[in-house]
């Protein structure tokens, strides 16, 4: 009897968050599309936070919503989870899906020390934890409900956002030259190479490739220690420009400049090859974002229990590069 609810739980058992989450996001890529790409909703503020609390969801959570967001055409970057909605009267529509988010719990345990003392040991697992999105949800308190979450967001001027990513790019250790026709982080000599600026067709151009190589130079022995040897083409050399691209959204929501990038069709080539070899990888890649981007701009201290907690450093995992394809002694990352 066990044997056979083991086959029929097997059979019957649909993919998981992550798998489901990396198809959608595969048959976009496939399309020609990069749907954390979208223009900054000033209106809505840009920053993703609980529909019913107001409070901002923080850690590598943002680029899950954001993801989430783009795949159905959302317009506003509110959420909550179904049990809070339904105190309120509010219900997903007929056939709306959830969005996870990492959630910690606190665990302990007390051991022995070595001369007999106890020991309190503590860490955090992370559950997913499913939260939709304000447009699919139906009810009579929904739009009074987004109309008090909007006036709470004071948008910046652009000027001075502008100003803000300059000052926190230029803040960074790693020097910056500028010239030439290539955007590239030189591991080597660690260091940073541009475009002249006028050479960018806008601002939010500009910093989104100087956040983006930015993110590519904590990958340095001297800070977060990411795999940078694989050549162009390899697993590892896509894996770690999936981390630089997402970080670049990422950085991009905390500064409020929204991510411009362009890339051709064989990085979504190279991306789909990286994501499809396991639905991990794409935790992983988010993991790794989000541990770059708070060593290039850490978020600002929650004095309450944030609604979306960090995707744990533990999530992250390697990108070995393919045997035999080695770069030059000084790599340069575009």
């Amino acid at each position: 009897m066990a044997a056979s609810t083991t086959t029929r739980r097997h059979r019957f058992s649909g993919p998981s968050p992550e798998e489901a989450m990396v198809r959608d996001l595969i048959e976009l890529l496939e399309a020609g599309s990069t749907p954390w790409r979208r223009p900054w909703d000033s209106r809505g503020g840009g920053v993703h936070s609980n529909l019913l609390s107001g409070r901002a969801y923080r850690g590598g959570n943002p680029i899950l919503l954001e993801l989430g967001m783009a795949m159905r055409g959302a317009e506003l970057p509110f959420w909550c989870g179904f049990a809070e909605a339904k105190k309120l009267g509010l219900f997903p529509r007929k056939g709306s899906k959830s969005v996870r988010i990492l959630r910690p719990q606190l665990q302990s345990s007390e051991k022995e020390g070595s001369e007999g003392e106890p020991v309190l040991r503590s860490w955090a697992r992370y559950r997913p934890v499913p939260v939709f999105n304000a447009c699919d949800l139906e009810g009579e308190a929904l739009a009074a409900l987004i109309e008090a979450r909007l006036p709470q967001v004071q948008p910046r001027a652009p000027l001075e956002r502008i100003e803000q990513a300059e000052e926190v790019l230029q803040a960074w250790e790693v020097p910056v030259g500028w010239g030439g026709e290539r955007a590239f982080y030189a591991l080597g000599a660690d260091r940073i190479q541009l475009p002249e600026r006028e050479a960018f067709h806008s601002p939010a151009a500009l910093y989104a490739t100087w956040a983006h190589e930015c993110i590519h130079s904590t990958c340095h022995e001297s800070r977060l220690k990411r795999d940078l040897s694989g050549a162009f083409g390899s697993r590892g050399y896509a894996r770690e420009e999936l981390v630089a691209e997402l970080g670049s959204v990422l950085i991009g929501q905390r500064l409020q400049i929204g991510c411009e990038l362009a890339h051709h069709a064989a990085y979504l080539q190279s991306w789909i090859s990286v994501l499809r070899e396991s639905p991990k990888v794409l935790l992983q890649v988010i993991s790794e974002a989000r541990q770059a981007v708070d060593l290039l701009c850490p978020e600002a201290p929650c004095p309450e229990e944030p609604a979306g907690d960090p995707i744990p450093a533990a999530a992250s995992g390697g990108g070995a590069a393919d045997p035999g394809l080695r770069p030059p002694a000084e790599s340069l990352r575009p």
